[in-house]
């Protein structure tokens, strides 16, 4: 249902993310109801003891400015303890959510919109097929928390198609998802040592749907990926906040990030 309200909203969630999602932290969604209707609700989804992410915060449109929003996103919230908490609001929303919700803008991030096609690059190898433990270290190398949970079923979930790029000693030098929504497919997470490694990938991520239109969420701070998105003519359909319950800075090598895993869950 949460993934419906979603796709109401015009957020475009994949297919697949009610799963993915609910299998990281089964115990990170909440609900607001009004005579045993559903008016209301949010995820606060539990990495690890340090780690959290809020997302999917929505109230149906009828029940909005009541305060149901205020009081869910508080009753959620104490799911995250003593843990950081992050998310990616709606940019309009950003001074609310310092004020009401004790958050910290830390950078942008904007969604790109391109057409797949091309050719499939040598070289790369079916994210899948790669030592687990070595994807799950490389992955926690650019995300806030270690999450095997979630990215065990978002590499192996039917539907989703990985790519990797090894140097000869089998070391990871980059990887991607790519996975089909509910219009056209995202590319989330795109990590990667510099822009050449992610284009490799990103290539033959796309080349897999051709014609069929594909999107990728970059933080704007990486320099990179924001020249990858301009030389491919990609338009940009979507701003976010990533914000953070701390105004310290939480480690990550954002140069490397070239797409976003998604806005729900980071």
């Amino acid at each position: 249902m949460a993934i419906a309200w979603a796709a109401r909203e015009g957020w475009n969630p994949g297919r697949a993310d009610a799963e993915c999602f609910y299998a990281t932290d089964p115990d990170g969604f909440f609900c607001a109801e009004t005579d045993g209707k559903i008016v209301g609700m949010v995820s606060v989804v539990n990495y690890d003891d340090r780690i959290s992410f809020y997302g999917l915060f929505i109230v149906d449109p009828a029940y909005r400015a009541q305060g149901i929003g205020m009081q869910l996103y508080r009753y959620a919230m104490r799911h995250a303890g003593s843990r950081i908490v992050g998310c990616d609001g709606v940019v309009a929303m950003v001074e609310k959510y310092q004020k009401d919700g004790g958050l910290f803008l830390h950078y942008n991030n904007a969604r790109y919109e391109g057409t797949g096609g091309g050719t499939m690059p040598a070289g790369l190898v079916p994210a899948r097929d790669v030592d687990f433990r070595l994807l799950a270290d490389y992955d926690a190398a650019h995300f806030p928390a270690r999450r095997e949970r979630f990215l065990r079923c978002w590499v192996q979930h039917p539907g989703h198609h990985g790519l990797a790029l090894l140097d000869n000693e089998g070391k990871i030098l980059g990887y991607g998802v790519r996975r089909p929504c509910q219009a056209g497919h995202k590319i989330g997470p795109l990590f990667a040592r510099n822009r050449a490694t992610a284009e490799l990938i990103l290539d033959g991520l796309v080349a897999g749907i051709p014609g069929e239109q594909f999107y990728l969420d970059i933080p704007v701070p990486n320099t990179g990926a924001a020249a990858l998105v301009k030389d491919r003519s990609m338009n940009p359909v979507f701003f976010t906040a990533r914000l953070y319950t701390t105004p310290e800075p939480v480690p990550l090598p954002l140069d490397e990030i070239f797409g976003v895993t998604t806005f729900e869950l980071g």
